[in-house]
C-alpha cells in the first residue's frame, strides 16, 4: 500500500507573527514568509514634523545638561579653592608624611 503524503503544517511564530511551513515528517521549516510590518508614518509631512520635534527635544535636552555640568563644575571649583586657602592659613601642618617615612 502506498504511503501516503501529508502536507505540511502552516503555522503562525506567536512572537513575530510570521507563517511557517513545517514537514510533518521531519520537522525541517520548508518556509518561512515574514509577517509585513504596518506603516507606522501615514504621509512625510507628518513624519518630518516628528523628526524635526524630535532633533529640538535632543538639542533643549543637551544644553540643559551641559549647563547642568557647568554648574557642578564651578562648585567643585569654589570648593577646592575654599580648602586650598583653608590650608594655606594653616601652613604648621605641612604634607601629609607617607607610611614608609614613619620607619
Amino acid at each position: 500500500m502506498p504511503r501516503r503524503e501529508r502536507p505540511p503544517w502552516e503555522v503562525e511564530c506567536p512572537c513575530c507573527g510570521a507563517s511557517l511551513r513545517i514537514d510533518r515528517e521531519t520537522g525541517v521549516v520548508l518556509s518561512y514568509q515574514a509577517k509585513e510590518a504596518p506603516r507606522t508614518v501615514e504621509n512625510l509631512d507628518a513624519a518630518l514634523d516628528r523628526l524635526r520635534a524630535e532633533e529640538a527635544r535632543r538639542a533643549d535636552l543637551f544644553e540643559k545638561k551641559l549647563a547642568e555640568q557647568k554648574a557642578q563644575q564651578a562648585a567643585l571649583d569654589r570648593k577646592f579653592e575654599e580648602l586650598l586657602r583653608q590650608a594655606r592659613q594653616k601652613p604648621e601642618l605641612g604634607p601629609m608624611k607617607k607610611d614608609i617615612d614613619l620607619d
